[in-house]
């Protein structure tokens, strides 16, 4: 899933970056309140980690916008500013979570993984598809019981198709939800990784069909699919 950093603070925006890319997800940094709304407009995000001390414009000024164009994307503020009435002012603005620095890693990423599930509707960390269990939390997938040793881009495009199971995913919305505007990303890299899934799975696992000029939907059940 792809989110939005919003922190002015180089060395510590990038500790979060290569924390949360790590954990599989794509990550977006923006050093600037004024470009957050446009960047919200053009792509869709799963989760927004918001400072309040930006150098444009308060952090709050920037939520208030967010809320009042309509953009119901998650929001969680990350900030020295400890204070009660400060996280309360965050929380009426519209805030879905608010976190103090400095923080454990772990306690950032766990509030992420919950935000990103909460904001999809599925707060259950398991998905399942058949005999496929992905425990989104852990990064763990397992197939009938054994675990599928998958590498960080493919534990991120199974967590892209199987919490849409039975719907279909454009090329461009995994690209979107993998890799990051600053990534190098080569042509037919989805294409390799949807593979190695199929290889994982085998013939008794989840199909992942391929639908020519609409993208890819995973199904229970069957042989592969598609090249």
């Amino acid at each position: 899933m792809r989110i939005l950093i919003v922190e002015d603070d180089a060395a510590l925006a990038r500790g979060i970056v290569s924390s949360l890319r790590l954990c599989g997800f794509a990550v977006d940094h923006e050093a600037s309140g004024a470009e957050v709304l446009p960047l919200l407009r053009q792509e869709t995000y799963a989760l927004v980690l918001l400072d309040l001390g930006l150098p444009d414009r308060s952090g709050f000024e920037v939520l208030r916008d967010i809320r009042r164009a309509g953009i119901t994307v998650p929001v969680l503020i990350v900030t020295a500013r400890a204070a009660v009435a400060d996280r309360v002012t965050g929380l009426d603005l519209g805030a879905d979570d608010y976190l103090a620095k400095p923080f454990d890693p772990a306690e950032l990423e766990a509030r992420v993984r919950a935000l990103v599930r909460r904001g999809q509707g599925q707060p259950d960390p398991i998905v399942t598809c058949a005999d496929l269990v992905f425990d989104r939390s852990g990064q763990i997938a397992t197939l009938g019981g054994r675990v599928l040793p998958l590498r960080k881009r493919e534990l991120a495009i199974l967590e892209s198709l199987i919490t849409r199971a039975g719907r279909v995913v454009s090329k461009d919305r995994l690209v979107a939800e993998v890799f990051g505007f600053d990534e190098e990303i080569s042509p037919n890299a989805i294409e390799v990784y949807v593979a190695r899934l199929r290889r994982h799975f085998g013939a008794g696992g989840p199909r992942i069909v391929t639908l020519r000029g609409l993208g890819y939907v995973m199904e229970a059940g069957g042989s592969e699919e598609g090249p």
